[in-house]
């Protein structure tokens, strides 16, 4: 149901990043009052002439003679021209252990010519600047996304909980200017049709809690971004979070535990507890916590106590738990939205908890290729043997769909075929889908069938032909 498995760059979940303005933060005072962040290496000229990090790092070989292989270099001016988005919240660092500041990314990369050392700049609203001392050492580097180390983020956080010691920055005109992003722009994005819409939306509304399950490639975690923005309006990155849940994941990493630290241990706050209380102080906004693979893990653990928390009619400060290891009192705002995606053809995992399963709403990706979306994707390429190998996919679905083995929720979906154009759907991007993509995962179906295997592997090939 989508033109992509995969998110477009101005649609991620927010990222964090520790951020040194110049060599002992010697520009942070301007940097702060014209509302920017900047970048040296002023040797590379304009970044985004740059068409990989490969090219940048070369450059910088050639024009640098400090001995040095410059990769982390490339590496911090391609993620600032590329990688960094409006709606990422950057942290100031000075040296290994001073926080100075934290702002939110309102523009994209921009250079200026006339900037002298610092030419590589975005406009930033800085939101808080002060000085605070970490027990433990950042990273030496100038750019370093910390999105993935959360005990790291909770710590810097954590600095901003009170507001003593901080000058407060009014920067209510700086806000970022997300694009609009409405029912329109998902139908045009996503290959569902307008009713299919209309209830997906309302049945999260009423229920809170959906999950989208189907076959792999059918675009779950596509749709689910563009149906959260869809329902925002904008696509602010901020109001959505995304998780993966997996074997190891626990109540301490979605709510809170303890975890190792200088002094023994401390009390860490979890992503939902984390996402649930941003929500709570923006009752206004509506906010969407993404859980892919939500099967994957072990739910009655991870939700512990939240299990009746996240009921649509236990939402709010009148339905309060007390939390296992804080004893803190908890609720899940009205204004928090959960989406869920579940891979049907996954054989490896159980059955969801029969608790859990009666709190969600489960909606039903199929293959679309039979959507008027694709079929108007699929007639503007142009390419016989495009239209001849998804033909034969068609064909393979309906055997997938009989097979009493398999049945519906194994069927291939379109996204192995989208995000092509003229130039870029050629015969060996159609081989390589086939023979990497569709002929492993056959085998994997019919792993007891040989002849079954053969016979659509020569016929996936001949389309090609």
């Amino acid at each position: 149901m989508q033109a992509s498995a995969l998110g477009d760059a101005d649609v991620q979940t927010v990222r964090y990043w520790l951020y040194a303005p110049g060599r002992g933060a010697c520009m942070w005072e301007e940097f702060y009052e014209r509302g920017v962040m900047g970048l040296g290496w002023h040797q590379l000229g304009d970044l985004s002439e740059y068409a990989t990090k490969e090219d940048m790092r070369q450059q910088l070989l050639d024009t640098r003679d400090d001995n040095t292989s410059q990769t982390n270099s490339a590496r911090a001016v391609w993620q600032f021209a590329n990688e960094i988005k409006p709606g990422d919240v950057i942290f100031v660092k000075r040296g290994l252990k001073e926080i100075l500041g934290r702002g939110v990314v309102t523009g994209d990369y921009v250079y200026d010519p006339e900037g002298g050392e610092y030419p590589h700049l975005r406009n930033v609203s800085w939101k808080r600047r002060g000085s605070w001392r970490s027990d433990q050492q950042f990273p030496m580097k100038t750019l370093t996304e910390i999105t993935d180390y959360p005990d790291l983020l909770a710590r810097i956080d954590a600095f901003f909980d009170d507001g003593e010691d901080e000058e407060a920055v009014d920067n209510e005109e700086t806000l970022p200017d997300f694009p609009e992003y409405y029912s329109e722009q998902f139908l045009d994005e996503v290959f569902m049709d307008e009713e299919r819409y209309d209830a997906t939306v309302g049945v999260l509304r009423a229920k809170k809690n959906i999950i989208l399950q189907g076959a792999p490639g059918v675009g779950k975690t596509f749709a689910a971004k563009r149906l959260a923005y869809s329902m925002m309006g904008v696509k602010d990155a901020s109001r959505v979070m995304l998780v993966q849940f997996h074997q190891s994941y626990s109540y301490e990493d979605f709510i809170e535990g303890y975890r190792p630290s200088g002094q023994g241990f401390e009390l860490v706050k979890g992503a939902f507890y984390s996402f649930c209380k941003k929500a709570a102080d923006d009752e206004d906004n509506e906010y969407f916590f993404i859980i892919d693979e939500i099967n994957r893990g072990n739910l009655s653990k991870i939700f512990g106590e939240l299990f009746m928390l996240i009921e649509s009619d236990k939402r709010g400060p009148k339905n309060k738990l007390q939390l296992l290891y804080s004893r803190e009192f908890f609720y899940v705002p009205r204004n928090v939205y959960i989406i869920g995606m579940m891979n049907t053809a996954d054989r490896s995992l159980a059955m969801l908890d029969y608790a859990l399963r009666r709190r969600f709403a489960f909606v039903e990706l199929s293959p679309a290729f039979d959507s008027e979306g694709f079929r108007a994707y699929r007639a503007g390429l142009v390419n016989p043997r495009f239209e001849a190998l998804v033909r034969e996919v068609e064909s393979l679905n309906r055997v997938i769909a009989e097979d009493e083995s398999l049945g519906e929720g194994f069927c291939i979906g379109h996204s192995y075929f989208c995000n092509m154009d003229a130039d870029t759907c050629t015969d060996a991007a159609l081989a390589s889908i086939m023979e990497y993509e569709l002929i492993p995962m056959l085998k994997e179906y019919w792993f007891d069938e040989p002849g079954k295997v053969r016979e659509w592997t020569d016929r996936l090939r001949r389309s090609l032909r």
